[in-house]
C-alpha cells in the first residue's frame, strides 16, 4: 500500500496572480478596485472623462453637471458657492464646455417678461434631440455636417494697366463666352475674378476675338463642373508673350522748298525755282 505509483499525473499547482494571469494586477498604474453600482450613479462617457481638449476642470464641471438633477442652478455664481474655484475659473470651464458641444446657452424671455439664461446639458455633443422635453425620448442622429467651403479660383495674369475701359471690354468678352458654348457661363463674381486676366491678353495687342477663341477652342466633351476655374488655368497657362518692343518711326522727310534769293529785292524765300518773292510778284502784278 505504501508503493509510490509513477504513473500518476502530478497535482496541478496553483498559478501565482500577476504572473502570467489575465486578471492579474499591473506592476505600475493605476489599479481600480471597483464594484458594481446599482443606485446613486451616474453614467458618464469616455469621451468626455478622457477627453485630450479640455481642462480637468472643465471635465470635472461638466461631470458635475451631467449628475445634478433637471432644474439644478448651474450658473456662474451658484458653482462658485459650490466649489472652491472662483467664478473667473468656472467661467472659463464653462466656455470650455460650450466650445466642444457640451453645453448649450440661450437667451429666452419668460411670461412674466424677464430675460433668462436657458442651460441644455448634452453627454454627447453633435445629437440632435426630439425635443428639448426631458419627459420625451431622444432619438439619436448623426451630427450635421457642415456645408462643404467651396473652393477658391486660380489666380489669373493681371494687366500693367487696369483701366475701367479695358475691364469692361474683358467682361464683356467673358460674357459672351457662352454664345459658343452654354457650358461657360459664368456669374458675375467668376466674371469679376476672370477680368484681369483678359485684360492681360487684350493688353499684348490681341482682339476679343482672339482671346474667345483661345478660351473657347478644344474643350473637354465631358460636363465642366467648374468652368471658371478651367478658364483661368487657361488664361494663366497660355498667356501670350508681351509686345516687342517697337522703336518710334522717324519723322518724314522734309519736303519744304530751298530757299531762293529774290532777284529783285535779295529777300531769301523757298520755291522749287529761283524768281521773285512773294512781295516782289504782288507788285509786279499791281504794277502791270
Amino acid at each position: 500500500m505504501d508503493t509510490e505509483n509513477t504513473s500518476a499525473p502530478a497535482s496541478a499547482k496553483s498559478r501565482i496572480p500577476g504572473k502570467n494571469h489575465p486578471h492579474g494586477r499591473p506592476n505600475s498604474g493605476v489599479i481600480h478596485d471597483h464594484v458594481r453600482l446599482t443606485e446613486n450613479f451616474t453614467v458618464i462617457g469616455n469621451d468626455l472623462a478622457q477627453h485630450r481638449e479640455l481642462s480637468l476642470l472643465a471635465i470635472g464641471l461638466a461631470c458635475y453637471i451631467q449628475s445634478v438633477r433637471p432644474g439644478t442652478a448651474i450658473d456662474i455664481k451658484s458653482l462658485a458657492a459650490r466649489f472652491p474655484e472662483g467664478p473667473t475659473r468656472i467661467a472659463a470651464a464653462l466656455r470650455e464646455l460650450e466650445t466642444h458641444g457640451y453645453l448649450r446657452r440661450s437667451r429666452l424671455r419668460a411670461p412674466t417678461g424677464r430675460i433668462v439664461t436657458r442651460t441644455v446639458s448634452s453627454n454627447r455633443p453633435g445629437h440632435r434631440p426630439a425635443a428639448d422635453s426631458p419627459d420625451r425620448p431622444v432619438r439619436r442622429t448623426a451630427p450635421e455636417k457642415p456645408p462643404p467651403r467651396k473652393r477658391l479660383l486660380p489666380p489669373v495674369p493681371k494687366p500693367g494697366y487696369s483701366s475701367p475701359e479695358l475691364l469692361r471690354m474683358a467682361v464683356d468678352v467673358l460674357a459672351g463666352l457662352r454664345r459658343h458654348d452654354p457650358r461657360l457661363l459664368l456669374s458675375a463674381t467668376d466674371a469679376e475674378h476672370l477680368a484681369p486676366g483678359v485684360a492681360a491678353w487684350l493688353e499684348r495687342d490681341l482682339t476679343p476675338t482672339a482671346v474667345r477663341h483661345a478660351l473657347t477652342e478644344n474643350l473637354p466633351l465631358e460636363p465642366l463642373i467648374r468652368p471658371a476655374a478651367l478658364l483661368a488655368h487657361r488664361l494663366t497657362a497660355q498667356l501670350p508673350p508681351p509686345t516687342p518692343f517697337r522703336p518710334p518711326a522717324p519723322p518724314p522727310p522734309d519736303r519744304r522748298h530751298p530757299f531762293q534769293t529774290c532777284d529783285r529785292c535779295d529777300r531769301a524765300f523757298r520755291a522749287p525755282e529761283p524768281g521773285h518773292c512773294r512781295d516782289c510778284r504782288t507788285d509786279l502784278a499791281e504794277a502791270a
